[in-house]
């Protein structure tokens, strides 16, 4: 498996990908190759299609050129600069499971599990997405957090892929939350 990351002063932003340049950008491919780039708010510049529909001219750099699609990831916060963004009226989705949610939550949060407990094991909510359109407009500023991060990353990334537009991922999750004291019930 071959994986490429570039991080260019330069932005490179495709015009047939939805952006806000704050979100980092993803190319991936089927056929084992990973493309990165994280978008920045000071400097953009289209990109041209190249041989492939959809994918950028990375300007001779070593790219795959088969079964190319782009993904839009969340950007990630520390848990200070999502506190920040909560006292400025962000709102917080909790995606831990309900028992977690009940053992302690960040204070407004609202609890909509991106997994479920399944006997021993955890399984997708398969109803997640149709739960946070029942509470949330696709334009609300929306902190995502669980645990430990790594939920809240992957549901955030979902959202943003369902069209979602003010997502942000709280990096460390509540346990950074309770680690720097920030407010909690």
């Amino acid at each position: 498996m071959r994986a490429i990351s570039l991080y260019s002063s330069a932005t490179l932003l495709p015009q047939t990908v939805p952006h806000d340049v704050n979100n980092r950008c993803v190319l991936v491919s089927s056929s084992s190759a990973v493309i990165k780039y994280q978008a920045s708010p000071t400097r953009r510049r289209s990109l041209r299609t190249s041989n492939i529909r959809g994918a950028p001219n990375l300007s001779g750099m070593a790219t795959e050129t088969r079964n190319l699609q782009w993904t839009i990831a969340p950007t990630s916060v520390p848990v200070r600069v999502a506190n920040e963004l909560l006292q400025a009226g962000h709102h917080y989705l909790d995606v831990r499971t309900p028992d977690e949610f009940s053992d302690g939550h960040v204070v407004g949060a609202v609890n909509v599990p991106f997994m479920l407990r399944l006997g021993p094991g955890m399984a997708r909510n398969p109803k997640f997405l149709e739960q946070v359109l029942a509470i949330f407009r696709q334009d609300d500023e929306i902190i995502v957090g669980c645990q430990l991060g790594k939920r809240s990353f992957t549901a955030a990334s979902e959202l943003v892929s369902a069209g979602f537009t003010g997502i942000t991922d709280m990096a460390g999750g509540y346990a950074a939350w309770i680690q720097n004291g920030l407010p909690s019930t």
